[in-house]
């Protein structure tokens, strides 16, 4: 079971560029700690797929950030749990 949260660009220090340094996509982009879940990889998270591109300072552990637009998007989303499953993984 992982902590599904969400983030904006727009947020205090964001660079509008993902830690893989892609631009981030609603649906596709999500924030990892890369020490559970490798950028790159695709996971399913309640059955649809999205990329592991992003990194954040307080994602650690079974914690996934998902790219929602801005900030107050993320504030109204809030906070849930999933199980997550990586599909396929990146080295």
């Amino acid at each position: 079971m992982f902590k599904i949260t969400a983030y904006g660009a727009d947020c205090e220090g964001c660079t509008g560029l993902t830690y893989t340094g892609t631009v981030p996509e609603i649906g596709r982009t999500i924030a990892v700690d890369p020490e559970v879940i490798p950028l790159g990889s695709t996971v399913l998270i309640d059955g649809k797929e999205y990329i592991a591109e992003d990194t954040g300072g307080t994602i650690k552990g079974n914690i996934i950030d998902m790219f929602v637009g801005t900030e107050a998007e993320s504030e109204v989303i809030g906070v849930r749990y999933a199980e997550v499953k990586v599909k396929e993984k990146r080295k």
